[in-house]
Protein backbone atom coordinates (compact mmCIF):
# COMPACT_ATOMS: atom_id res chain seq x y z
CA UNK A 1 0.00 0.00 0.00
CA UNK A 2 2.99 2.44 0.22
CA UNK A 3 4.11 2.19 -3.57
CA UNK A 4 0.70 1.93 -5.33
CA UNK A 5 0.57 6.27 -5.15
CA UNK A 6 3.96 5.90 -7.25
CA UNK A 7 2.58 3.13 -9.33
CA UNK A 8 -0.11 5.34 -10.38
CA UNK A 9 1.93 8.71 -10.58
CA UNK A 10 4.12 6.38 -12.71
CA UNK A 11 1.07 5.36 -15.07
CA UNK A 12 -0.17 9.16 -15.17
CA UNK A 13 3.25 10.49 -16.68
CA UNK A 14 3.66 8.13 -19.49
CA UNK A 15 0.98 8.87 -21.83
CA UNK A 16 2.99 12.73 -20.75
CA UNK A 17 6.02 12.28 -22.49
CA UNK A 18 4.47 10.98 -25.40
CA UNK A 19 3.86 14.46 -27.29
CA UNK A 20 7.59 15.94 -26.43
CA UNK A 21 9.38 13.03 -28.78
CA UNK A 22 6.65 14.19 -31.66
CA UNK A 23 7.78 17.71 -31.66
CA UNK A 24 11.40 16.74 -31.45
CA UNK A 25 10.88 14.66 -34.91
CA UNK A 26 9.22 17.47 -36.27
CA UNK A 27 11.57 20.17 -35.46
CA UNK A 28 14.37 18.02 -37.08
CA UNK A 29 12.61 17.87 -40.03
CA UNK A 30 11.83 21.17 -40.71
CA UNK A 31 15.34 22.18 -40.23
CA UNK A 32 16.32 19.56 -42.29
CA UNK A 33 14.05 20.82 -45.20
CA UNK A 34 15.00 24.61 -44.33
CA UNK A 35 18.60 23.72 -45.11
CA UNK A 36 18.06 21.21 -48.20
CA UNK A 37 16.11 24.28 -49.51
CA UNK A 38 18.95 27.12 -48.97
CA UNK A 39 21.51 24.84 -50.32
CA UNK A 40 19.46 24.14 -53.44
CA UNK A 41 19.48 28.10 -53.64
CA UNK A 42 23.24 28.50 -53.19
CA UNK A 43 23.83 25.94 -56.08
CA UNK A 44 21.01 27.11 -58.58
CA UNK A 45 23.25 30.65 -58.09
CA UNK A 46 26.13 29.00 -58.64
CA UNK A 47 25.03 27.33 -61.75
CA UNK A 48 23.46 30.40 -63.34
CA UNK A 49 26.40 32.19 -62.74
CA UNK A 50 28.12 29.82 -64.46
CA UNK A 51 25.98 29.44 -67.26
CA UNK A 52 26.37 32.94 -67.68
CA UNK A 53 30.19 33.40 -67.59
CA UNK A 54 30.20 30.26 -70.05
CA UNK A 55 27.97 32.50 -72.49
CA UNK A 56 29.83 35.39 -71.86
CA UNK A 57 33.03 33.39 -72.85
CA UNK A 58 31.21 32.14 -75.89
CA UNK A 59 30.07 35.57 -77.55
CA UNK A 60 33.41 36.76 -76.99
CA UNK A 61 34.91 34.24 -79.42
CA UNK A 62 36.85 31.44 -77.48
CA UNK A 63 35.84 28.70 -79.23
CA UNK A 64 38.54 26.71 -79.93
CA UNK A 65 37.10 24.97 -82.92
CA UNK A 66 36.55 28.02 -85.22
CA UNK A 67 39.74 29.64 -87.16
CA UNK A 68 40.98 33.20 -85.54
CA UNK A 69 40.34 36.08 -87.28
CA UNK A 70 43.89 37.66 -88.16
CA UNK A 71 45.38 39.91 -90.67
CA UNK A 72 48.64 39.21 -92.94
CA UNK A 73 51.63 41.11 -94.64
CA UNK A 74 53.88 39.49 -97.26
CA UNK A 75 57.89 40.88 -96.75
CA UNK A 76 58.89 43.28 -99.36
CA UNK A 77 62.57 44.28 -100.33
CA UNK A 78 63.76 47.30 -100.52
CA UNK A 79 66.32 50.13 -99.68
CA UNK A 80 66.57 50.67 -95.71
CA UNK A 81 68.51 53.85 -94.51
CA UNK A 82 69.85 53.62 -90.96
CA UNK A 83 69.82 56.41 -88.83
CA UNK A 84 71.52 57.43 -85.66
CA UNK A 85 69.24 59.35 -83.07
CA UNK A 86 70.10 62.38 -81.03
CA UNK A 87 68.86 65.06 -78.84
CA UNK A 88 70.18 68.78 -79.47
CA UNK A 89 70.00 72.21 -79.07
CA UNK A 90 70.05 75.07 -81.78
CA UNK A 91 72.28 77.56 -81.72
CA UNK A 92 72.96 80.42 -83.95
CA UNK A 93 75.13 80.31 -86.48
CA UNK A 94 77.07 83.87 -85.42
CA UNK A 95 76.04 85.60 -82.50
CA UNK A 96 77.58 89.37 -82.34
CA UNK A 97 76.80 92.04 -78.90
CA UNK A 98 76.97 95.25 -81.32
CA UNK A 99 78.58 97.93 -78.86
CA UNK A 100 79.86 101.34 -79.28
CA UNK A 101 83.02 101.96 -80.47
CA UNK A 102 83.31 105.51 -79.24
CA UNK A 103 81.81 107.20 -76.13
CA UNK A 104 78.77 109.76 -76.58
CA UNK A 105 75.32 110.93 -76.48
CA UNK A 106 72.97 108.45 -78.64
CA UNK A 107 70.86 110.71 -81.22
CA UNK A 108 68.91 108.13 -82.90
CA UNK A 109 68.24 104.69 -83.24
CA UNK A 110 67.65 103.43 -86.72
CA UNK A 111 66.28 99.71 -86.25
CA UNK A 112 63.42 98.05 -84.74
CA UNK A 113 63.76 95.10 -82.37
CA UNK A 114 62.61 92.00 -84.32
CA UNK A 115 64.32 93.29 -87.34
CA UNK A 116 66.18 91.49 -89.65
CA UNK A 117 68.89 93.81 -90.63
CA UNK A 118 71.79 93.22 -92.98
CA UNK A 119 75.55 93.88 -93.13
CA UNK A 120 76.40 97.48 -93.10
CA UNK A 121 73.27 98.66 -92.27
CA UNK A 122 73.27 101.52 -90.01
CA UNK A 123 71.72 100.80 -86.56
CA UNK A 124 72.32 104.04 -84.37
CA UNK A 125 74.28 107.31 -84.99
CA UNK A 126 76.22 108.99 -81.36
CA UNK A 127 76.64 112.70 -81.58
CA UNK A 128 79.70 113.61 -83.95
CA UNK A 129 80.63 117.42 -82.74
CA UNK A 130 83.49 116.53 -80.54
CA UNK A 131 85.22 113.96 -82.71
CA UNK A 132 84.38 116.17 -85.79
CA UNK A 133 86.54 119.08 -84.11
CA UNK A 134 89.14 116.76 -83.54
CA UNK A 135 88.92 115.79 -87.20
CA UNK A 136 89.18 118.99 -88.42
CA UNK A 137 92.08 120.06 -86.26
CA UNK A 138 94.39 117.23 -87.65
CA UNK A 139 93.40 118.14 -91.18
CA UNK A 140 94.56 121.89 -90.59
CA UNK A 141 97.62 120.60 -88.88
CA UNK A 142 98.44 118.46 -91.71
CA UNK A 143 98.08 121.90 -93.92
CA UNK A 144 99.92 124.05 -91.96
CA UNK A 145 102.94 121.39 -91.57
CA UNK A 146 103.02 120.87 -95.67
CA UNK A 147 103.07 124.44 -96.13
CA UNK A 148 106.37 124.56 -93.60
CA UNK A 149 107.71 121.83 -95.82
CA UNK A 150 107.48 123.57 -98.67
CA UNK A 151 108.87 126.92 -97.44
CA UNK A 152 112.15 124.58 -97.00
CA UNK A 153 112.24 123.11 -99.65
CA UNK A 154 112.54 126.08 -101.57
CA UNK A 155 115.33 126.57 -98.79
CA UNK A 156 117.15 123.71 -99.14
CA UNK A 157 116.87 124.54 -103.18
CA UNK A 158 118.92 127.54 -102.35
CA UNK A 159 121.55 126.17 -100.35
CA UNK A 160 122.76 123.75 -102.69
CA UNK A 161 122.92 125.92 -105.40
CA UNK A 162 125.04 128.45 -103.37
CA UNK A 163 127.24 125.27 -102.26
CA UNK A 164 127.33 124.43 -105.84
CA UNK A 165 129.02 127.69 -106.41
CA UNK A 166 130.91 127.48 -103.71
CA UNK A 167 129.19 130.83 -102.25
CA UNK A 168 127.62 128.77 -99.53
CA UNK A 169 128.70 126.08 -96.98
CA UNK A 170 127.65 122.23 -97.96
CA UNK A 171 127.20 121.70 -94.09
CA UNK A 172 124.31 124.27 -94.13
CA UNK A 173 122.60 122.62 -97.18
CA UNK A 174 123.39 119.18 -95.41
CA UNK A 175 121.31 120.27 -92.47
CA UNK A 176 118.64 121.95 -94.92
CA UNK A 177 117.87 118.56 -96.41
CA UNK A 178 117.96 117.16 -92.55
CA UNK A 179 115.40 119.39 -91.89
CA UNK A 180 112.99 118.85 -94.70
CA UNK A 181 113.05 115.35 -94.23
CA UNK A 182 112.04 115.60 -90.64
CA UNK A 183 108.96 118.08 -91.68
CA UNK A 184 107.93 115.36 -94.94
CA UNK A 185 108.06 112.82 -91.74
CA UNK A 186 105.53 115.12 -90.12
CA UNK A 187 103.49 115.67 -92.49
CA UNK A 188 102.78 112.01 -92.51
CA UNK A 189 101.96 111.69 -88.80
CA UNK A 190 99.42 114.23 -89.75
CA UNK A 191 98.13 112.16 -92.21
CA UNK A 192 98.17 109.53 -89.59
CA UNK A 193 96.24 111.48 -87.59
CA UNK A 194 93.81 112.50 -89.87
CA UNK A 195 92.48 109.03 -90.39
CA UNK A 196 92.75 108.25 -87.16
CA UNK A 197 90.56 111.11 -86.28
CA UNK A 198 88.55 110.06 -89.74
CA UNK A 199 87.79 106.52 -88.16
CA UNK A 200 87.01 107.86 -84.88
CA UNK A 201 84.27 110.11 -86.55
CA UNK A 202 82.93 107.08 -88.47
CA UNK A 203 82.58 104.93 -85.54
CA UNK A 204 79.96 107.45 -84.47
CA UNK A 205 77.39 105.65 -86.99
CA UNK A 206 77.18 101.97 -85.72
CA UNK A 207 76.91 99.65 -88.28
CA UNK A 208 75.16 96.06 -88.11
CA UNK A 209 78.73 93.46 -88.44
CA UNK A 210 76.79 90.54 -89.81
CA UNK A 211 73.45 90.15 -91.42
CA UNK A 212 70.59 88.25 -89.16
CA UNK A 213 67.77 89.45 -86.58
CA UNK A 214 67.96 92.31 -84.16
CA UNK A 215 66.95 91.43 -80.43
CA UNK A 216 65.66 93.51 -77.93
CA UNK A 217 66.89 96.85 -77.77
CA UNK A 218 69.38 97.46 -74.74
CA UNK A 219 69.78 101.41 -74.73
CA UNK A 220 67.48 103.79 -75.16
CA UNK A 221 67.88 107.10 -77.21
CA UNK A 222 69.42 110.13 -75.60
CA UNK A 223 71.27 108.81 -73.03
CA UNK A 224 74.99 108.35 -72.93
CA UNK A 225 76.38 105.31 -74.12
CA UNK A 226 79.78 104.12 -73.97
CA UNK A 227 82.08 101.47 -75.13
CA UNK A 228 82.56 99.85 -71.60
CA UNK A 229 78.97 98.86 -71.47
CA UNK A 230 78.69 94.87 -71.38
CA UNK A 231 74.76 95.25 -72.90
CA UNK A 232 76.01 96.70 -75.96
CA UNK A 233 73.28 98.33 -78.26
CA UNK A 234 71.47 95.30 -79.21
CA UNK A 235 72.34 91.53 -80.41
CA UNK A 236 72.54 90.75 -83.60
CA UNK A 237 71.67 86.51 -84.20
CA UNK A 238 72.08 85.06 -87.55
CA UNK A 239 69.23 82.81 -88.37
CA UNK A 240 69.95 81.69 -91.73
CA UNK A 241 71.61 79.07 -91.67
CA UNK A 242 71.37 77.94 -88.51
CA UNK A 243 73.07 74.67 -86.64
CA UNK A 244 72.22 72.31 -84.47
CA UNK A 245 74.71 71.23 -81.82
CA UNK A 246 73.40 67.72 -80.76
CA UNK A 247 75.24 64.26 -78.34
CA UNK A 248 75.53 60.32 -80.22
CA UNK A 249 76.76 58.03 -77.50
CA UNK A 250 80.79 56.84 -77.13
CA UNK A 251 79.60 53.40 -78.63
CA UNK A 252 79.44 55.31 -82.35
CA UNK A 253 82.36 57.16 -82.37
CA UNK A 254 83.49 54.25 -85.04
CA UNK A 255 80.31 54.02 -87.47
CA UNK A 256 80.06 57.99 -87.28
CA UNK A 257 83.83 58.79 -88.45
CA UNK A 258 83.41 55.64 -90.71
CA UNK A 259 80.80 56.96 -92.53
CA UNK A 260 81.80 60.52 -92.78
CA UNK A 261 85.40 59.12 -94.35
CA UNK A 262 82.69 58.24 -97.35
CA UNK A 263 80.88 61.34 -98.03
CA UNK A 264 78.90 64.68 -96.68
CA UNK A 265 76.03 62.74 -94.12
CA UNK A 266 72.59 64.10 -93.81
CA UNK A 267 70.90 65.27 -90.82
CA UNK A 268 67.56 65.39 -90.01
CA UNK A 269 65.58 67.72 -87.46
CA UNK A 270 61.98 66.59 -86.33
CA UNK A 271 59.05 68.73 -85.35
CA UNK A 272 57.49 68.82 -82.08
CA UNK A 273 55.52 65.71 -82.69
CA UNK A 274 58.60 63.71 -83.12
CA UNK A 275 57.64 62.26 -86.33
CA UNK A 276 57.40 65.38 -88.94
CA UNK A 277 60.81 66.25 -90.40
CA UNK A 278 60.84 70.49 -90.34
CA UNK A 279 64.55 70.62 -91.87
CA UNK A 280 66.79 68.74 -93.31
CA UNK A 281 70.87 69.67 -93.39
CA UNK A 282 74.12 68.29 -93.27
CA UNK A 283 76.94 67.39 -90.87
CA UNK A 284 79.78 69.92 -90.61
CA UNK A 285 81.94 69.28 -87.60
CA UNK A 286 82.42 66.29 -85.35
CA UNK A 287 84.15 67.12 -81.50
CA UNK A 288 88.10 66.02 -81.17
CA UNK A 289 86.91 64.18 -77.69
CA UNK A 290 84.18 62.19 -75.81
CA UNK A 291 82.51 64.00 -72.67
CA UNK A 292 84.28 62.18 -69.70
CA UNK A 293 80.83 63.10 -67.48
CA UNK A 294 78.26 61.87 -69.97
CA UNK A 295 80.14 59.51 -72.18
CA UNK A 296 78.64 61.08 -75.50
CA UNK A 297 80.46 62.70 -78.48
CA UNK A 298 79.04 66.62 -79.65
CA UNK A 299 78.44 66.57 -83.14
CA UNK A 300 77.55 69.83 -85.50
CA UNK A 301 75.25 69.91 -88.21
CA UNK A 302 74.20 73.21 -90.39
CA UNK A 303 70.82 73.91 -91.58
CA UNK A 304 69.20 76.00 -94.65
CA UNK A 305 66.01 77.16 -92.00
CA UNK A 306 64.34 78.33 -94.90
CA UNK A 307 61.22 78.89 -92.75
CA UNK A 308 62.38 79.77 -89.65
CA UNK A 309 61.09 77.16 -87.56
CA UNK A 310 64.73 76.64 -85.79
CA UNK A 311 65.30 78.92 -83.17
CA UNK A 312 68.45 79.36 -81.12
CA UNK A 313 68.31 77.96 -77.81
CA UNK A 314 65.56 75.46 -78.50
CA UNK A 315 65.63 71.87 -77.89
CA UNK A 316 65.43 69.20 -80.52
CA UNK A 317 65.47 65.86 -82.15
CA UNK A 318 68.30 64.74 -84.72
CA UNK A 319 68.94 61.93 -86.89
CA UNK A 320 72.05 61.06 -88.59
CA UNK A 321 72.11 58.76 -92.11
CA UNK A 322 74.95 56.77 -91.55
CA UNK A 323 74.48 54.38 -94.73
CA UNK A 324 71.62 52.36 -96.45
CA UNK A 325 71.11 48.56 -96.31
CA UNK A 326 70.74 47.37 -99.63
CA UNK A 327 67.33 45.27 -100.61
CA UNK A 328 66.52 44.42 -97.19
CA UNK A 329 64.28 42.37 -95.87
CA UNK A 330 61.26 44.81 -94.12
CA UNK A 331 58.00 43.52 -92.42
CA UNK A 332 55.56 45.38 -90.16
CA UNK A 333 56.72 45.99 -86.89
CA UNK A 334 53.88 44.48 -85.44
CA UNK A 335 54.93 41.09 -86.81
CA UNK A 336 57.30 40.49 -85.02
CA UNK A 337 57.08 39.39 -81.13
CA UNK A 338 59.30 38.37 -78.76
CA UNK A 339 59.17 35.05 -76.86
CA UNK A 340 61.39 33.43 -73.67
CA UNK A 341 63.25 32.17 -76.87
CA UNK A 342 64.10 35.72 -78.28
CA UNK A 343 61.87 37.15 -81.32
CA UNK A 344 59.55 34.86 -83.88
CA UNK A 345 56.91 35.92 -86.64
CA UNK A 346 53.63 33.36 -87.13
CA UNK A 347 54.11 32.64 -90.82
CA UNK A 348 50.85 31.56 -92.50
CA UNK A 349 51.49 28.27 -94.49
CA UNK A 350 49.36 25.44 -96.24
CA UNK A 351 45.81 25.05 -94.98
CA UNK A 352 45.70 28.63 -93.25
CA UNK A 353 47.87 26.86 -90.54
CA UNK A 354 50.25 29.16 -88.89
CA UNK A 355 53.37 28.46 -87.37
CA UNK A 356 56.10 30.01 -85.21
CA UNK A 357 59.13 30.87 -86.89
CA UNK A 358 62.41 32.52 -85.38
CA UNK A 359 63.58 35.78 -86.94
CA UNK A 360 66.31 38.19 -86.41
CA UNK A 361 66.21 42.05 -86.13
CA UNK A 362 68.62 44.26 -87.14
CA UNK A 363 67.00 47.29 -86.49
CA UNK A 364 63.06 48.56 -86.51
CA UNK A 365 60.94 51.65 -85.71
CA UNK A 366 57.63 52.42 -85.60
CA UNK A 367 56.30 51.04 -88.27
CA UNK A 368 58.92 48.82 -90.48
CA UNK A 369 61.50 46.00 -89.02
CA UNK A 370 64.38 45.06 -91.11
CA UNK A 371 64.71 41.04 -90.85
CA UNK A 372 67.95 39.61 -91.35
CA UNK A 373 67.30 36.43 -91.51
CA UNK A 374 63.68 33.59 -90.82
CA UNK A 375 61.41 34.92 -93.96
CA UNK A 376 61.26 35.27 -97.00
CA UNK A 377 59.15 37.76 -99.43
CA UNK A 378 57.35 34.16 -100.82
CA UNK A 379 55.83 34.12 -96.36
CA UNK A 380 53.09 35.57 -95.11
CA UNK A 381 53.04 37.00 -91.58
CA UNK A 382 50.42 37.73 -88.86
CA UNK A 383 50.41 41.32 -88.37
CA UNK A 384 47.11 41.73 -86.38
CA UNK A 385 45.24 39.17 -84.30
CA UNK A 386 47.37 37.36 -82.01
CA UNK A 387 44.79 37.22 -78.81
CA UNK A 388 44.08 33.81 -79.36
CA UNK A 389 46.51 32.66 -82.00
CA UNK A 390 49.11 29.81 -81.19
CA UNK A 391 51.59 27.89 -83.23
CA UNK A 392 49.64 25.66 -85.36
CA UNK A 393 46.48 27.10 -85.33
CA UNK A 394 44.05 27.29 -87.58
CA UNK A 395 43.25 31.14 -89.26
CA UNK A 396 41.27 33.33 -91.57
CA UNK A 397 43.03 35.98 -93.17
CA UNK A 398 41.25 39.16 -93.69
CA UNK A 399 41.57 42.61 -95.19
CA UNK A 400 42.56 46.02 -93.87
CA UNK A 401 39.03 47.31 -95.00
CA UNK A 402 37.02 44.81 -92.97
CA UNK A 403 39.17 45.01 -89.28
CA UNK A 404 37.86 46.50 -86.49
CA UNK A 405 38.91 49.14 -84.80
CA UNK A 406 39.17 49.64 -81.36
CA UNK A 407 36.58 51.90 -79.40
CA UNK A 408 38.25 54.63 -78.22
CA UNK A 409 35.75 54.10 -74.52
CA UNK A 410 34.25 51.25 -73.15
CA UNK A 411 30.94 50.90 -74.26
CA UNK A 412 27.76 51.06 -71.79
CA UNK A 413 25.86 47.88 -71.16
CA UNK A 414 23.04 48.05 -69.08
CA UNK A 415 21.39 44.56 -68.13
CA UNK A 416 18.55 43.83 -66.45
CA UNK A 417 18.32 40.91 -63.87
CA UNK A 418 16.98 38.08 -65.82
CA UNK A 419 15.59 35.05 -64.40
CA UNK A 420 15.86 31.45 -65.08
CA UNK A 421 13.36 31.29 -68.21
CA UNK A 422 15.40 34.44 -69.38
CA UNK A 423 12.20 37.20 -68.58
CA UNK A 424 13.40 40.03 -66.83
CA UNK A 425 12.53 40.77 -63.38
CA UNK A 426 9.93 42.81 -61.74
CA UNK A 427 8.10 42.64 -64.62
CA UNK A 428 10.42 44.05 -67.31
CA UNK A 429 9.69 43.55 -70.59
CA UNK A 430 7.26 41.08 -70.30
CA UNK A 431 5.21 42.52 -73.09
CA UNK A 432 8.21 41.84 -75.72
CA UNK A 433 7.89 45.43 -76.91
CA UNK A 434 8.00 47.56 -73.90
CA UNK A 435 10.67 48.68 -71.71
CA UNK A 436 13.21 45.79 -73.20
CA UNK A 437 12.53 47.14 -76.79
CA UNK A 438 12.86 50.65 -75.40
CA UNK A 439 16.21 50.02 -73.55
CA UNK A 440 17.68 47.39 -76.42
CA UNK A 441 17.08 50.33 -78.93
CA UNK A 442 19.03 53.30 -76.26
CA UNK A 443 21.87 50.56 -76.19
CA UNK A 444 21.98 50.61 -80.00
CA UNK A 445 21.77 54.37 -80.24
CA UNK A 446 24.65 54.63 -78.07
CA UNK A 447 27.20 52.10 -78.61
CA UNK A 448 25.81 50.24 -82.24
CA UNK A 449 25.10 46.52 -82.59
CA UNK A 450 27.53 44.75 -80.56
CA UNK A 451 29.98 42.55 -82.09
CA UNK A 452 31.69 39.60 -81.13
CA UNK A 453 34.96 41.16 -80.04
CA UNK A 454 33.61 42.99 -76.82
CA UNK A 455 34.81 41.96 -73.81
CA UNK A 456 32.62 41.83 -70.15
CA UNK A 457 33.46 45.28 -69.94
CA UNK A 458 32.00 46.29 -72.85
CA UNK A 459 35.03 47.52 -74.83
CA UNK A 460 35.82 45.96 -78.65
CA UNK A 461 38.84 44.05 -78.81
CA UNK A 462 41.00 45.01 -81.90
CA UNK A 463 40.82 41.51 -84.27
CA UNK A 464 41.67 41.95 -87.90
Amino acid sequence: MLFKPETENTANAAPARAPSFVSRALRRIVSLAVTLVILGGLGYIGWNAFQQKQQAGNRAGARPDLPVPVLAATPRIQDVPVYLDGVGSVRALNNVVVRAQVDGKLLSVNFVEGQDVRKGDVLAEIDPVIYQAQYDQAVAKKAQDEAQLANQRLDLARYQQLAASNAGSKQQADTQRAVVAQQEALVKADQAAIDNAQATLGYTRIVAPISGRAGLRQIDQGNIIHTSDASGLVIITQLQPIVVQFSLPQQQIVRVNAAAAKGALTVDVFGNDGTTVIDSGMLKGIDNQVDPTTGTLKLKAEFPNADFQLWPGQFVNVRLKVEILPKAIVVPTSAVQRGPAGTFSYVIGEGDLVTAKPVVVTQQNENDAVVASGLTTADRVVTTGFANLSDGAKVIVGTEDSAPTADLAPRKRSRAPQDKDGQAKDGQGKDGQGNRGKREGDQKGQSGPATRGETSGGAAKSQP
